[in-house]
């Protein structure tokens, strides 16, 4: 199925890295789903802008109540299911090594808090996805990752131990799910410059990754929203279960 034939549900899609993957989306003519929590005016900015290509709407995505609702929503305004999700929201986190929580200051709370928005959030949009997918004999799954799981530079010890988490549910799931058409597979970036997410971030940190960088560049959101193109269109159909690192060549593997 081409891009253009998709519905592609993203979210935290109306800011940072979700806005330019949902740009990218409609780019290639794409009906995108944009999910947002917080972000109302920005969401509603994207669809009128875009009235025949993107819906807009409001849910937790770590609820699963809400996550449904978000699906029949989407399926009632395109006439069409979901065919793709991209596990994209962020929750609550900002890209800050001198705020972040040292080993001996990680609680239980911390580190649920980052697991429920990277593999719950993950696990209920799936799950919403899986009878419309099984029926279509089609459905592409990705799942947002961090290079931090290769190499933590920075320990932020909440976010990558949940990603890496992320990282083995992607692998399992495509074990699982491939049976019925449906290819999961996660590409995981670096710092990028810049979301809402690294605006913490020292230009001096952006300027030591550029150096060691072989493109000598940090990567931007809409180079990394370009990458997930590829897991979508009909050139990846036999990649599943993958980790795709897109971060300019900095870590390897």
């Amino acid at each position: 199925m081409q891009i253009h034939d998709q519905v592609v549900l993203v979210t935290g899609g109306a800011r940072g890295l979700g806005l330019a993957i949902s740009q990218c989306l409609i780019a290639e003519g794409a009906r995108v789903v944009v999910n947002y929590h917080a972000s109302k005016a920005q969401a509603e900015q994207l669809a009128l802008q875009h009235p025949q290509q993107v819906f807009a709407c409001q849910a937790d995505v770590t609820d699963k109540a809400q996550v449904l609702r978000l699906f029949a929503a989407a399926k009632n305004h395109f006439g069409a299911a979901v065919t793709s999700v991209v596990n994209n929201a962020l929750i609550r986190f900002e890209f800050n090594g001198d705020a972040r929580p040292k080993v001996e200051d990680l609680t239980a709370e911390t580190m649920l808090q980052q697991f429920d928005g990277a593999v719950l959030a993950a696990i209920n949009t799936t799950q919403a996805a899986l009878d419309d997918m099984k029926q279509a004999g089609f459905g592409r799954i990705i799942n947002i990752g961090t290079n931090l799981v290769q190499n933590p530079v920075v320990p932020y010890h909440d976010y990558t131990a949940a990603k890496a988490a992320l990282l083995a549910f992607t692998r399992t799931a495509a074990q699982d799910l491939g049976q019925f058409g449906i290819n999961v597979n996660m590409l995981s970036g670096g710092l990028l410059q810049a979301t809402d997410a690294s605006k913490a971030t020292p230009d001096a940190v952006f300027e030591m990754i550029a150096a060691a960088t072989p493109l000598r560049r940090v990567t931007t959101p809409e180079e990394f929203a370009s990458a997930i193109m590829m897991f979508l269109s009909p050139y990846s159909r036999a990649v599943t279960g993958q980790n795709l690192i897109v971060d300019g060549g900095l870590v390897k593997g």
